[in-house]
């Protein structure tokens, strides 16, 4: 694999990520629990698609074909969206949605910490800017899981069983194969292991401070990162691509 086939895969892989997170997360707009929560889910969303503009925007730039952001967000089929598969689990209840947040803030604190090394510039720039988002959401996450779990019998059932439900996902935020291969070579996408190893320290001290359990470490559930997805995504994209499908080309 060439090191620009690489670097737009790499691309896509995460500002899909970040993409169809921060969709998933607009849809709590109007029905937070509180009104200070609904707030803090939207402006959540809001940076989840702005660093998602900043990667399609340069995946269509190195690809060098004139795609642009839109082009690539709205107007790929499901097979071509590279999202890991925890991303687009459905929100389910308060609980849930948190759980997943916080396993994935927990990832991208540290990736975007080791990104910011990164060779290609514009991929250490956005790192830079980027995590001071991700440091806000993982705080945001963190404190909810602490809330959530040491809380009432209910809060903690409910966390617990999410976590227990969600858990077979984070796997696949870990994976490597040959794009990140090449790339790594080039010290443009950084080391997996030792990201992996700050996320496990950092997720069983938050779950020891929840008194929640930690669920047994076993089969991992993958694929979306190399186009496999639930039909969840297919949903997903049915709202999302709804008006550029509908009304071609159109500007607002």
């Amino acid at each position: 694999m060439e090191k620009q086939e690489a670097l737009i895969e790499y691309c896509l892989r995460l500002g899909d990520n970040s993409l169809i997170l921060g969709h998933r997360i607009s849809e709590w707009c109007g029905h937070g629990p509180i009104l200070e929560e609904d707030i803090a889910l939207t402006n959540i969303a809001l940076d989840l698609v702005g660093q998602a503009r900043t990667l399609l925007t340069y995946a269509g730039e190195v690809e060098g074909k004139g795609r642009t952001e839109d082009d690539l967000a709205y107007l790929r089929q499901v097979r071509e969206y590279r999202n890991c598969l925890l991303l687009e689990q459905e929100n389910g209840d308060f609980a849930r949605t948190i759980v997943r947040q916080f396993l994935f803030d927990s990832y991208h604190v540290p990736f975007l910490e080791a990104l910011r090394s990164s060779t290609d510039t514009t991929l250490a720039a956005f790192a830079e800017k980027s995590l001071k988002e991700a440091t806000y959401h993982l705080r945001h996450s963190s404190e909810w899981m602490i809330r959530l779990g040491d809380g009432t019998e209910e809060s903690k059932t409910r966390v617990q069983g999410a976590l227990n439900e969600l858990w077979m996902y984070s796997g696949e935020l870990f994976e490597t194969d040959e794009v990140e291969s090449v790339l790594q070579k080039e010290k443009i996408a950084p080391n997996m292991d030792a990201i992996k190893k700050t996320w496990t320290t950092n997720v069983a001290g938050i779950l020891e401070l929840a008194t929640l359990t930690q669920p047994e470490a076993g089969w991992m559930q993958s694929g979306g990162r190399t186009g496999k997805h639930s039909e969840l995504l297919g949903y997903i994209l049915a709202e999302l691509q709804y008006v550029q499908r509908s009304y071609p080309g159109c500007e607002w």
